[in-house]
């Protein structure tokens, strides 16, 4: 069995991996119709031993490409021949599993500064004289 290296702390088993080949849509001509270069790959993320964290991001991550049983479906169809479709796919697997692999950074309330509550006090005082000498008067 071999590994596929995500992070130096994290790696994923190769035979959670399995792939798929079809017809691909688009340009080719008589290609496109003879050979299935498009590539399918599927990685079981709920058989994967990912932490709990990891796992949780990447189903945020994953969106409409993750299925009911857990499963993360890529499909390739960039390239005309199967061989960079299956990279391709790996490759953006890899990636959706790194972005799920790195901690979001925490957000730090920040206060607005003296100067911009007085700017956006100034710019509201402005629109309100503005709007009033745009309204009617009726002296009596």
């Amino acid at each position: 069995m071999s590994r596929i290296v995500i992070t130096p702390h994290l790696s994923i088993d190769e035979s959670l991996l399995s792939e798929q080949f079809t017809h691909a849509s688009g340009p080719g001509g008589q290609n496109v119709n003879k050979v299935a270069s498009a590539v399918i790959l599927r990685f079981d993320a709920k058989q994967a031993a990912l932490p709990f964290e990891i796992h949780a991001r990447l189903e945020a991550l994953s969106g409409s490409r993750l299925t009911k049983d857990g499963a993360i479906i890529i499909r390739a169809s960039q390239y005309r021949d199967q061989q960079r479709n299956r990279e391709d796919a790996r490759e953006r697997l890899i990636a959706l599993l790194r972005e799920a692999a790195t901690l979001p950074k925490k957000r730090r309330p920040t206060k607005p500064t003296r100067s911009s509550k007085e700017k956006r006090l100034e710019k509201k005082k402005t629109h309100s004289r503005l709007k009033q000498r745009r309204s009617k008067r009726f002296d009596d």
